[in-house]
This record gives C-alpha cells, sequence and structure tokens, in this order.
C-alpha cells in the first residue's frame, strides 16, 4: 500500500520540479519516507502483538497439559505409597509373630533356634529393603510435589499475562466500538447520503463518496465536504489516541490534464491532502497521527466497468486506528 502511493507521489514531485522549489521538493520527500516508517511500524508492531498472543495461548494450553499428566502421576504415586505403607504394617506384623515365637522357642532345641534366627534374619533384611523402597519413593514423591508446585506457580503466572493481554485487547476492541458510536453521533446528518461508517479489524472506516467532498476533476471541498470533515475532525480532537489514514481513490477513467493535475494518481493524492489540511485546520490535532496517501484507480470496490461502479470506486477513505502503546508495554515487560 505504501509502495503505491510512494510511486504516485515520487512521480508527482518529478513532474512538478519544473514549479516547485528543490527546498520543497525535498521536504515533501523527507514526510513521506516519514509517514512510510510510521506506517511499517504500526502494521509491524500488530503482528508481532498477534503473534505473541498467539504463542502465550499455545504455551499456556501445553503448560496445562503437562500439569495434568503430572496429577496423574502424582495420584499413581500416592496408590503405591499407600499399598507400600500397608505391606510394611503387614511386615511389622509378621516381625511381630515371628519375635513372639521365637521368645517361645528359645528354650528349646539349639537346631530349632538356628532355624528360626535364619528366618528372622531373612525377614528383617526383607524388611529394612522395603523400608528402603518407601523411602526412594516418598523422596521422588515429594520432588513430583516440588515440581508441580514450581509449574503451578509459572502456570498462574502465564494466565495473568494472557488475561491482561485478553483484557487489553477487549479495551481496545471497546474503544474502536466507541469511537465509531461517535463518529455516527457527530456525523447523522451525512451517513446514507454519500457517507458511510463501517468497524472492521479493530480500525473504523469512513468511507465519501466523490460527490460529498468534490467536483469532478477538483481537488477543493465543496462546502457540505467541509461540514462533514469538521465534524470528524472534532471527534479527533476528543480522542488522540487514534491514528489516521486518509486515502484517496479515483475510478479507471484515464485523467489527462495540463496543469498541476496530470492524471489519477495527482488527483488522489491531492484529494487526500486537500481532506488532511481541513481537518487539521479545524480542531486542534496532532499533525504526526495522520498519514495522507493516494491510491489512484487501483483498489476499486467494484471492478465493474459500468457509470455506477465508477462513481462508487471514486471516493475518499479515512482509516482510523487506535494505538497499541499499552499492549506493546505489556509484550515488552514479558
Amino acid at each position: 500500500m505504501i509502495k503505491l502511493s510512494n510511486v504516485a507521489l515520487a512521480c508527482g514531485l518529478l513532474l512538478m520540479a519544473s514549479c516547485v522549489p528543490q527546498l520543497k521538493l525535498d521536504e515533501a520527500k523527507a514526510k513521506l519516507s516519514t509517514c512510510e516508517s510510521e506506517l511499517a511500524t504500526i502494521k509491524k508492531t500488530s503482528q508481532e502483538c498477534d503473534a505473541k498472543l498467539a504463542e502465550q495461548r499455545e504455551q499456556l494450553a501445553k503448560d496445562q497439559k503437562y500439569l495434568d499428566g503430572l496429577r496423574r502421576d502424582t495420584t499413581i504415586i500416592g496408590s503405591n505409597l499407600r499399598n507400600m505403607n500397608a505391606k510394611y504394617d503387614k511386615l511389622n506384623a509378621v516381625n511381630e509373630q515371628l519375635m513372639d515365637r521365637y521368645t517361645r522357642l528359645l528354650n528349646g532345641a539349639e537346631k530349632d533356634n538356628a532355624k528360626l534366627s535364619s528366618n528372622l534374619q531373612m525377614t528383617q533384611e526383607e524388611l529394612l529393603k522395603k523400608q528402603d523402597e518407601l523411602k526412594a519413593l516418598e523422596a521422588q514423591l515429594n520432588k513430583q510435589k516440588a515440581s508441580l508446585d514450581d509449574l503451578g506457580t509459572e502456570l498462574k503466572k502465564r494466565e495473568a499475562r494472557v488475561n491482561e493481554l485478553e483484557d487489553i485487547l477487549k479495551k481496545k476492541d471497546q474503544a474502536v466500538a466507541d469511537l465509531r458510536k461517535k463518529l455516527s453521533d457527530a456525523l447523522t446528518g451525512f451517513e446514507g447520503k454519500g457517507l458511510t461508517i463501517t468497524q472492521k479489524n479493530g480500525k473504523v472506516y469512513i468511507s465519501m463518496d466523490e460527490n460529498l467532498l468534490f467536483a469532478s476533476g477538483k481537488t477543493g471541498v465543496e462546502p457540505k465536504g467541509v461540514d462533514a470533515l469538521k465534524n470528524v475532525a472534532k471527534v479527533l480532537e476528543q480522542n488522540p489516541d487514534i491514528n489516521v489514514m486518509v486515502e484517496g481513490h479515483t475510478d479507471d477513467v484515464p485523467m489527462k490534464g495540463n496543469g498541476d493535475i496530470k492524471d489519477n494518481w495527482d488527483l488522489s493524492v491531492m484529494r487526500a491532502t486537500s481532506v488532511t489540511k481541513i481537518m487539521l485546520g479545524s480542531a486542534k490535532i496532532d499533525a504526526s497521527r495522520i498519514v495522507a496517501a493516494g491510491r489512484g484507480e487501483y483498489f476499486p470496490l467494484d471492478n465493474s466497468k459500468t457509470p455506477e461502479a465508477r462513481k462508487k470506486n471514486r471516493r475518499t477513505e479515512l482509516i482510523l486506528t487506535p494505538k497499541l502503546d499499552e499492549l506493546l508495554k505489556v509484550l515488552g515487560n514479558n
């Protein structure tokens, strides 16, 4: 989008080079470069935000799956521990029985005593072995619990970050909806009369037909168009966190001119500039928030070659986008 407007403006500047001082030409180039850079930064920022949010959600799902696995493992280990405790109690009972038999047989034959001692030793060795196994199992269980606690803490942190990002996005969507309503209220007398307001992709689009703003082939805004633009400018003045792209569009009928307007590129750029200047002159708006661009005939709403289609394509669009500073701050902290 920006490359097309760059070519258009460059062509316009070259054509006007014979009557425009070199200093103004350099200033125009510098402004164009700044506009290109700002738009590229906004696009890149939006893409990075979406990518990071998707990454956070994917990681959250993985962590939740791993946590569920640990919980299942812990349940199994707990069951094993209970079984081992039962066996341990049983062995203690056997040991007590053997000790009782040992006491009663001490006065018996030495052969029987030796056999009993051997059995007792084997039982004690088995008991010690089971005790060691139990201790190892308890250590493993404690380690699993510690790992589970750490993962739970990290999961809570990730959930908090995701919730914070989602809250910011909801606020952004609500801000766009509120802006859409404010514009509708401000332009009540113009909607449906050559002006439409739509909301999509987190942005607000104001489309104004040629007959609302300009006479055929002209770049000066008509009085009724000036009134509409002043109302838009007042809304923008009250909402400083909104950036604006002003796009001029023409139909596909070649324009042949001998003055400053040589073709449809010139016409679309000059019309976008005229609209921008009226809004800046009608309210206190930081000029760095607005980008004026010409699209020529290359982004039609209707590709038909009928008079009705061409009329629809001759338009000026204002694209309003909320700033993403708060979202970028959260992502930077993470």
